[in-house]
């Protein structure tokens, strides 16, 4: 995914519920809580349970990353999608 339009569909769902699959083929589903020109970083639910970039242990841990969430490189994602409510 070109990184100018990954920033673009960041910016669109900022404050939503997204599943972002980076180039190592792991998924991550979160809320959107910060974007910038180098990285987005997603709040990671919590019922989502997966390793993968950003990953510690099962899941978000309170505190950690000031409630940002995992911080990714727009050059990491190979997709972006609205995750549905009822995801699994």
């Amino acid at each position: 995914m070109n990184p100018a339009d990954c920033y673009n569909l960041c910016c669109k769902y900022h404050g939503k519920r997204v599943r972002i699959t980076d180039t190592s083929g792991n998924v991550h589903v979160g809320e959107i809580t910060k974007v910038d020109r180098k990285q987005v970083w997603i709040l990671p639910d919590r019922q989502y349970r997966g390793y993968g970039l950003g990953f510690w242990g099962w899941g978000f841990r309170p505190g950690f990353g000031a409630g940002l969430g995992i911080g990714f490189a727009f050059g990491a994602i190979a997709g972006i999608a609205l995750a549905p409510i009822l995801f699994f």
